[in-house]
């Protein structure tokens, strides 16, 4: 009776949201982006304009980028998409442990609109081609939910930029970065390896 009245999530769902959540979590936490986050943060001074710009633009890229990967899935003989994503996953290991920059080009899109829409265009440009974007599209074919990935990736990127955005690059300054990007290293080569061992359906 109580299972009739209380919906089972599914598990399969739970795991795409959670495995996205952490991962992007951890790579997040000293990526681009979040360098991004500080820019906008100094130059605009008004946080919730910031914060629902860089919600916005997230969704936006990760939506497309899961799109995406689901769309090469499909292309795919599921062998070699096992074996495809798994080298992905490995190859975000080593780009992981590599810190990040923003270049001039990338801090000059800022633009002088205002706050929400001169951070919801930085964010989503700035996002293109970064290796949370690219980790959603590898995500996405590998659990084929693009909700929960999604959902994941974006609040993963959201959890770490919002405090980013309030407090200010001296909460990041505190921060072990050196074992923070091997720990989001580790976790996507853990991901690597469970997707060429088969315990990942795809």
């Amino acid at each position: 009776m109580v299972r009739a009245l209380v919906p089972i999530p599914d598990v399969s769902l739970m795991d795409a949201f959670l495995v996205s959540l952490g991962v992007v979590t951890l790579a997040e936490i000293g990526d681009k982006t979040q360098l991004l986050a500080f820019v906008l943060a100094a130059r605009f001074r008004r946080p919730w304009p910031v914060i629902a710009g860089i919600a916005v633009a997230t969704l936006l890229n990760h939506g497309i980028a899961g799109w995406f990967g689901i769309f090469l899935s499909g292309l795919a003989d599921a062998q070699w998409l096992r074996w495809l994503i798994g080298a992905s996953f490995l190859l975000f290991a080593a780009w992981a442990l590599i810190p990040d920059r923003l270049d001039d080009d990338e801090q000059r899109v800022t633009g002088s609109a205002g706050a929400f829409v001169a951070t919801a265009i930085a964010f989503f440009l700035v996002e293109i081609g970064d290796k949370t974007q690219v980790a959603t599209v590898a995500l996405a074919a590998a659990y084929q939910s693009l909700f929960a990935v999604t959902l994941g990736t974006s609040l993963g990127l959201l959890l770490v930029n919002v405090p980013a955005v309030a407090l200010g690059e001296g909460v990041t300054r505190r921060l072990p970065m050196t074992w923070i990007r091997r720990s989001a290293a580790a976790s996507f080569a853990g991901l690597g390896i469970a997707t060429l061992a088969g315990w990942i359906g795809i």
